[in-house]
C-alpha cells in the first residue's frame, strides 16, 4: 500500500488555506485586513456555534430554565459564518 504524501497546502486539503485575494483598487493593507477579517469572522461564527452547542448540552431544561440562550448564540454563529462566507466569495469574484 503507498504511503500517503504530507499535504503540501495550497487549498487542496480539507481546510483551504486563509489567503485573502486582494481587492482590485485598494491598498494592500485595507486589502488584506478586510480579507483577514472575514476569515476571523467565519471562525468566530464556527465558536459561537459551538458554544451554543455547548449551552445546548448543559442548559437547566426545567420550566424556568433560559431555553432560548444556547439558540440565540448558535443562530448569531450561522448568521455569522453565512454573512462572512457569502462576502469572501463575492469578493474573489470580483476580483478575479
Amino acid at each position: 500500500m503507498p504511503a500517503v504524501p504530507p499535504s503540501t497546502g495550497g487549498g487542496k486539503g480539507l481546510i483551504p488555506d486563509a489567503k485573502p485575494t486582494v481587492i482590485p483598487n485598494t491598498e494592500d493593507i485595507i486589502g488584506r485586513f478586510a480579507g483577514y477579517g472575514l476569515w476571523l469572522l467565519v471562525l468566530a461564527g464556527a465558536a459561537a456555534i459551538c458554544f451554543g452547542i455547548f449551552k445546548l448540552a448543559v442548559s437547566d431544561k426545567s420550566r424556568n430554565g433560559g431555553g432560548a440562550e444556547p439558540f440565540k448564540w448558535m443562530g448569531g454563529g450561522l448568521v455569522a459564518v453565512v454573512t462572512a462566507g457569502s462576502l469572501i466569495s463575492i469578493i474573489n469574484s470580483i476580483a478575479s
